[in-house]
């Protein structure tokens, strides 16, 4: 059996799409070209990869079988790759960093900023978006490492991701909300406000709705679909409430803060990656510094309003 690289690459790709034509045109070869190589895997392993149905592409239980193991190797040669090329110094190490946010505006500078102190040559990117989304990115292998915020379900378990910090809500808001006792709401004392929801993707969106939910009521929404800026503009213009972190609406003048009581609503923040993807040296750097900033940041009370180690 020859396997090769290629091919795997090739499989993968037409696995994720669901079509020849397209998985070529995404690795940059011709449709027969693909076709060719996919068959030649087929050969090799002595079984068909994919049903071809009235012009619907599936996996066979074999293809199933290989997908999976596809992309391990695949991610581990990419990983060994960049590995010994920083090593040898044939080109900069690179860490791609995703962050809710809200944690993008208040974690991430200071622990980039120690990074970028003690790497100065490494390349960092950083992704700004929903936990959802950033679980998507980190499951393709768009990103190395991610703060995210983990789902009451738990997290996919195709991650590893380890619980660092706690963060409260507040209750974002113009003029005062009738029902605060001693400045804070219950939950329940939103039943009558019109809210301004994030859109599908947002972790805060689905925090916002099980709380209102589990008070025994479903919110009225005066807008549904906003980013976080979007979402406190709309709170500013006075179209409504919204329930974010504190850390986000510090420096916004224009906006009321209101403390929820307790028990509150509180998330867990986590720093995740890949489970079955060795970390570059880079993104275990980065971890380690992250892990280094919030010990130190506990221990001189310097973490962001509202966020609290575990």
């Amino acid at each position: 059996m020859e396997m090769q690289l290629h091919q795997l690459r090739y499989f993968v790709a037409v696995a994720e799409v669901r079509h020849f034509t397209q998985a070529a045109d995404l690795v940059g070869i011709t449709q027969p070209s693909l076709s060719k190589q996919i068959h030649a895997l087929e050969t090799d392993l002595g079984a068909p990869l994919f049903e071809r149905v009235r012009g619907n592409i599936t996996l066979t239980a074999a293809g199933e079988v290989l997908l999976p193991l596809a992309k391990r190797i695949l991610a581990d040669v990419e990983t060994a790759t960049r590995e010994v090329q920083e090593l040898v110094g044939l080109r900069r190490g690179r860490v791609r960093l995703g962050a809710t946010p809200s944690l993008a505006t208040s974690l991430a500078p200071p622990v980039l900023r120690r990074f970028r102190d003690a790497h100065p040559t490494v390349d960092l990117r950083v992704e700004e978006g929903g936990s959802q989304d950033l679980v998507r990115d980190l499951l393709r292998g768009d990103l190395d490492l991610a703060l995210i915020i983990e789902p009451s379900a738990g997290t996919d378990p195709g991650l590893r991701a380890d619980p660092i910090l706690r963060e409260s809500l507040v209750v974002a808001s113009v003029d005062p909300l009738p029902g605060a006792r001693d400045g804070e709401l219950r939950i329940t004392d939103l039943r009558d406000q019109p809210l301004v929801m994030f859109r599908e993707g947002y972790d805060l969106r689905d925090a916002t709705l099980q709380a209102c939910r589990e008070a025994g009521f479903e919110p009225t929404l005066s807008v549904d679909g906003g980013e976080m800026d979007a979402v406190l503009s709309f709170v500013e213009a006075g179209l409504g409430v919204a329930l974010v972190p504190g850390i986000v609406v510090a420096r916004r003048a224009g906006i009321r803060v209101t403390r929820l009581a307790p028990p509150g609503v509180r998330r867990t923040i986590a720093v995740a990656r890949r489970r079955d993807v060795v970390p570059t040296h880079a993104g275990r750097e980065l971890r380690r510094i992250l892990l280094e900033y919030v010990h130190d940041a506990t221990a001189t009370d310097q973490l962001p309003a509202g966020v609290e180690p575990l």
